[in-house]
């Protein structure tokens, strides 16, 4: 078997490109091999300081190279894509330049407004390229970057969360409780969340912080917000927790690389309403059925009564196309089919 080493801005976190390559590193562990993480920031084997997004000198070509010594292949979770931080992007491309490497891309340049003038990604002969969605991966074909598409994968019988402890934590009483799984940044939507609960009367939960400078701007929702507007994570309440304490999920993003909850929310068994971002669509055509922002009735129905048929079809759905079960496997062709020369 290998040595892996998985290289991001962060590791060990709980924002979706953590998420993903804790996934990953589970399953490839599961395969038999070594793993290795090196990242800016986390709890992580290596730790490079000059990798996180903030930081304000790169790594040097020197750490990197004994931070990458007797590896045989190296994963880079959306450093090379995403330029965050570009003198640790360009000092990590020159490292791996005809060397095997796996470009994990969650997020493109040209994808975010205030980074569409950046160049990137890079290739490389001895590199492959692997999208989470298929629009990345016609939109790197346009560019002349070859990419194959594996999709975030999830657990479809996730652990049980406790709905009463964590509806008392947050003291929502009896009021249904509307759930958004997201930071607070602008593309999240958030006055889009909010209108909705109000429409419905019910608390909303943001669980996420603000981040990119929107904080004003929160705090400026919570001020207007004519129904309970709860913020952040308690730090004994987990992520199924969460899903468990709510009655709705609200997805209302105008733009995502993916966005985990969308599935997250099918797996623990709860109603969505999901605004239409471009990579939503590519979820709906597996044939999930969701509510919009706008189906204020049938939302109002579903917290009377819940369909409990749209949620079993939902999840088989999942079952069948987005099941966390099948990543190791999945990660084994894609290695066989790419660096079967490495005896992976």
């Amino acid at each position: 078997m290998a040595t892996i080493a998985i290289v991001s801005f962060r590791l060990g976190g709980d924002d979706g490109v953590s998420i993903e390559a804790a996934k990953w590193i589970g399953a490839l562990a599961q395969l038999g091999h070594s793993i290795r993480t090196i990242a800016g920031a986390g709890p992580v084997d290596v730790l490079l300081p000059g990798l996180a997004i903030d930081a304000a000198t790169p790594p040097t070509r020197h750490d990197l190279s004994m931070a990458l010594e007797g590896v045989d292949l190296v994963i880079v979770e959306n450093l090379l894509s995403l330029p965050l931080n570009v003198a640790a992007r360009d000092v990590l491309a020159a490292a791996l330049r005809g060397r095997p490497a796996l470009l994990h891309h969650h997020d493109l340049p040209w994808q975010r407004a205030h980074l569409a003038h950046l160049d990137g990604p890079f290739d490389d002969e001895a590199w492959t390229h692997v999208t989470i969605n298929d629009r990345s991966r016609r939109e790197l074909a346009e560019r002349g970057i070859v990419a194959e598409v594996l999709r975030n994968t999830f657990d479809c019988d996730p652990p049980p969360g406790r709905r009463e402890q964590t509806r008392a934590i947050l003291d929502v009483g009896e009021r249904p409780l509307a759930l958004c799984p997201v930071r607070a940044i602008a593309r999240k939507n958030l006055p889009g969340a909010l209108h909705l609960a109000e429409q419905l009367g019910v608390a909303l939960w943001l669980l996420g912080g603000a981040e990119d400078g929107y904080e004003e701007e929160l705090s400026k929702l919570a001020q207007r917000a004519t129904v309970p507007l709860l913020q952040g994570k308690p730090d004994e309440v987990t992520i199924h927790d969460a899903y468990a304490a709510c009655d709705l999920v609200i997805m209302a993003s105008t733009w995502e690389g993916f966005g985990n909850p969308v599935i997250e929310s099918v797996t623990h068994r709860r109603p969505l309403a999901l605004y239409r971002y471009p990579v939503a669509l590519e979820l709906l055509a597996f044939g999930f059925s969701f509510s919009s922002l706008d189906d204020v009735d049938e939302l109002r129905r579903e917290l009377i009564v819940p369909d409990e048929a749209r949620r079993e079809a939902n999840l088989a759905v999942a079952r069948a196309h987005f099941s966390l079960a099948e990543l190791p496997w999945a990660l084994e062709r894609l290695l066989q089919c790419h660096f079967g020369q490495l005896d992976l």
